[in-house]
């Protein structure tokens, strides 16, 4: 009975082997429309001025408005 227990452990790494690498092999090019789209939304989230780059502009103008006066 010992060396029918020690036979399965081989058997049960193939059948784990064989789940694992068919699952590995699976087609997932199904989420790259989706992660293309989040890419373009940040890419053009990016492009926008907020209110974080007007504050900036008018910091900057002040300072070179400020070094222009003296």
């Amino acid at each position: 009975m010992a060396s029918l227990a020690w036979l399965l452990i081989p058997l049960f790494a193939a059948i784990g082997a064989a789940i694992w690498g068919s699952w590995a092999a699976r087609d997932r090019t199904a989420g790259d429309i989706s992660e293309l789209a989040g890419y373009a939304r940040f890419r053009e989230a990016m492009g926008q001025s907020g209110p974080g780059a007007v504050k900036a502009d008018a910091d900057a103008q002040r300072k070179k408005d400020t070094v222009d006066s003296v």
